[in-house]
C-alpha cells in the first residue's frame, strides 16, 4: 500500500459501487420494458436476446462498479492485479453463459419454425450450447495466464482414446446429424419403420430419437438404427396424404347411381369433417366382379396422417345410411355348400365369410 486509507477513498469506492447497483437496477428495468415490448413481435430471437441481456448488462454494471472502486483504494498492484482479474473472469462467464443461452435459443427457435409443431431438435441446441461453454472456458485459462496449446493437445490425444471408446454413441451423435441435415426426417413428422414402429418425432437429441405414438407411448430409437431403417415418413414431402376405402355393392345396383350418391357422400365427409381436405376431389374407382359383389375403392384425402381414423369412420358410417336410404344393397358373402346325404347330394347356400362345407353320411 502507497498511503494509508482514508474517508475519502471510501466515499469514492462507496459511491462507484453505487454507481454500479444503480445502474444496473435501471438497465434491468430497462430491459424488462424492452422484454414486454419484443413479446408482441412474431419473431421469438429477439425475446432470446433481451432475456440474455437481462443477465448481462446488470452483472457487468456491477462489476464496473466494483473495478471502480477498487482502482480509487490505495491498493498495492498485486493485489488490484488479482481483484482486476477476478473480476474479468466474472464478466467473462456471465458472458460466456449468456451467449449460450442466447445461441441456443437461437438455434432452437430456427428449428422449431422449419420443423413443425411437435417439439425441437436438441441435438443442434446441445451442440452450440457446448462450444460455446468451450470457448468461454478457453478465454478464462488465457485471461488467467494459463497457456492453452497443452491443453489442446492433450485434448487432441485424449479425444482419440474416447473417441475409439464411444464408438456407438459417436455413431449415434453423427447420424443424428446426417438425418437433420438430409432433412429426411424432422420434429413433428409421422413416420413408420419397417420394424412396425411409429408415431411422430418428438425430438432428435444427441443420441437417439423418440418417437410419440398415437396410443400417446414414447419409443426410443437410436439414430444409428434410425438413419438404417427403411422407413416410411407421412408428412414429407407433403403433409396432405389420400386413404383408400374398399366397398362392395350387389350386381343389381345401377353403378351409376352407386358412383354419383358415393361421390355426394365424399364431399359431404370433405367438407364436414375436421381434417379432411375441403378441395378434394372424390375418386371412385370400380374394380373387381367378386363372388357376391362389385368391388370398388373410393379415395379420400386427409389433411394429417391421424385424422385419417375419424374421416374413415364419419365416411363409412354416412355411406352406409345413405346407402340405405337410396336402395343400394351391400350383400353379405354367399358361398354354396353340398350335403351329402346317402347317394342324393343336397346343395344349400349360406351366408357370412366364415361359412364353411359340410359333410353329412347317412348310415
Amino acid at each position: 500500500m502507497n498511503r494509508a486509507l482514508t474517508l475519502d477513498d471510501l466515499v469514492l469506492a462507496g459511491i462507484a459501487l453505487a454507481a454500479g447497483l444503480t445502474l444496473a437496477f435501471m438497465s434491468r428495468t430497462l430491459l424488462r420494458w424492452l422484454a414486454k415490448h419484443a413479446k408482441r413481435t412474431r419473431w421469438s430471437g429477439d425475446d432470446v436476446i433481451v432475456d440474455a441481456l437481462r443477465s448481462v448488462v446488470p452483472w457487468a454494471a456491477i462489476a464496473g462498479g466494483a473495478a471502480a472502486a477498487t482502482a480509487v483504494l490505495p491498493l498495492t498492484g498485486a493485489v488490484q492485479h488479482h481483484i482486476n482479474e477476478v473480476l474479468q473472469v466474472w464478466v467473462i462467464a456471465v458472458v460466456t453463459f449468456s451467449a449460450a443461452r442466447v445461441v441456443a435459443g437461437l438455434v432452437r427457435s430456427v428449428t422449431q419454425s422449419r420443423s413443425g409443431v411437435a417439439g425441437s431438435a436438441t441435438i443442434f441446441v446441445n451442440i452450440t450450447r457446448v462450444l460455446v461453454l468451450a470457448i468461454g472456458f478457453l478465454v478464462v485459462l488465457q485471461t488467467l495466464g494459463i497457456s492453452i496449446a497443452p491443453l489442446l493437445t492433450a485434448l487432441g490425444v485424449g479425444g482419440l482414446a474416447v473417441a475409439l471408446a464411444l464408438q456407438d454413441t459417436l455413431a449415434n451423435l453423427f447420424a443424428g446429424i446426417h438425418i437433420l441435415a438430409s432433412k429426411t426426417v424432422q420434429p413433428g413428422d409421422y413416420i413408420r419403420l419397417s420394424s412396425g414402429e411409429e408415431g411422430y418425432v418428438v425430438d432428435i437429441n444427441w443420441r437417439q430419437t423418440t418417437v410419440r405414438q398415437l396410443s400417446n407411448n414414447l419409443v426410443v430409437i437410436p439414430n444409428g438404427q434410425l438413419a438404417k431403417a427403411n422407413m416410411t415418413n407421412y408428412t414429407r414431402p407433403e403433409q396432405e396424404l389420400t386413404v383408400l376405402v374398399q366397398v362392395g355393392v350387389g350386381y343389381d345396383s345401377d353403378l351409376e347411381h352407386v358412383e354419383r350418391v358415393t361421390a355426394e357422400v365424399v364431399t359431404e365427409v370433405m367438407r364436414d369433417v375436421t381434417g379432411a381436405v375441403p378441395d378434394h376431389e372424390p375418386a371412385i374407382r370400380f374394380h373387381t366382379f367378386g363372388d357376391s359383389r362389385i368391388g370398388f375403392t373410393v379415395i379420400l384425402g386427409v389433411g394429417e396422417f391421424s385424422d385419417q381414423y375419424r374421416i374413415k369412420h364419419e365416411f363409412i358410417k354416412r355411406l352406409h345410411r345413405r346407402y340405405r336410404a337410396e336402395g343400394i344393397h351391400i350383400p353379405a358373402p354367399t358361398r354354396t355348400v353340398a350335403l351329402q346325404q346317402g347317394s342324393v347330394t343336397i346343395p344349400q347356400q349360406r351366408s357370412g365369410e366364415d361359412a364353411v362345407s359340410g359333410v353329412a353320411g347317412a348310415e
